[in-house]
């Protein structure tokens, strides 16, 4: 039974007015940046890990592009098949936490963009399995040698803005570079809050993570809605861009012969 989250009652309820948002307004020449750092053609099929409305998903169809769409928010699929409806295209909608997401598919690139489920934490999920099992169900999605574009947040940002006063009252986890906030919402009942969890990264985190999870990681950039690019990642930003590439072959930082080589190396004696 798939489970759901805080998360998903609040994008239920911000749904109709996500794309109001401005930094939903450069989705042409996001899909553009996508396309070429993919490296992918017309008729490939393309996994859009925490779709939301669907806008990356749409242009990618418009474009002849096979797309599967996932995301634990029904109002947020409702809203996208919605708006693939009126352009004329089909995307295929899966209603589903990126954390138990299976697909029989094998899919030529992928993309998780604008937090799509990495970084968002329910109340009961840990900081570094939640994020570790979302790109591993994306890695074991991929043909070998397919990329993955994904954006998530900033930890320097965070730790930049923290107080200590706020780890101190529990607002902010410097250790798990978890920020507890809250949100709220407008319903047809009433404006509704929730407490939520969302984790920032640094670089060598996401580095040893994709790692881990079968991945190469080629470029890290600077990545926040409406000004991506191929730049260093500036310090206050809310954003950072990962693109990888599922190795051909997944394997792991160390194997057991090679824990052996290093104690040896280090004048510890070799397990036998």
């Amino acid at each position: 039974m798939r489970r759901g989250n805080e998360w998903e009652a609040f994008f239920n309820g911000y749904a109709t007015l996500y794309m109001q948002e401005v930094f939903t307004k450069n989705t042409v020449k996001e899909v553009d940046f996508v396309i070429e750092e993919l490296k992918i053609r017309p008729g490939h099929r393309i996994l859009d890990m925490g779709c939301g409305t669907g806008r990356h998903s749409i242009e990618l169809a418009k474009r002849g592009y096979k797309v599967t769409g996932v995301d634990i928010s029904s109002g947020m699929l409702a809203e996208a098949e919605k708006a693939a409806n009126d352009v004329g295209v089909r995307v295929e909608w899966i209603h589903a936490d990126a954390t138990e997401f299976k697909s029989g598919k094998k899919f030529d690139g992928a993309i998780s963009l604008c937090e799509g489920a990495f970084g968002l934490l329910g109340s009961n999920d840990h900081p570094i399995e939640h994020d570790l099992t979302i790109l591993s169900n994306i890695s074991v999605s991929l043909k070998p040698m397919s990329r993955l574009i994904l954006t998530t947040l900033n930890g320097f940002e965070k730790v930049r803005k923290c107080t200590q006063k706020e780890v101190e009252e529990g607002k902010f986890d410097p250790i798990m570079m978890v920020d507890n906030i809250v949100v709220d919402w407008d319903t047809p009942e009433g404006k509704k809050s929730s407490l939520v969890r969302e984790r920032g990264y640094v670089p060598t985190e996401l580095f040893m993570l994709f790692q881990q999870a079968g991945f190469d990681v080629e470029h890290i950039w600077g990545g926040t809605a409406g000004n991506w690019g191929r730049r260093k990642i500036s310090l206050d930003e809310i954003e950072i861009m990962v693109v990888a590439r599922k190795q051909a072959k997944k394997t792991f930082a160390l194997d057991q012969s090679n824990r052996n080589c290093h104690k040896g190396s280090f004048g510890k004696k070799p397990i036998e």
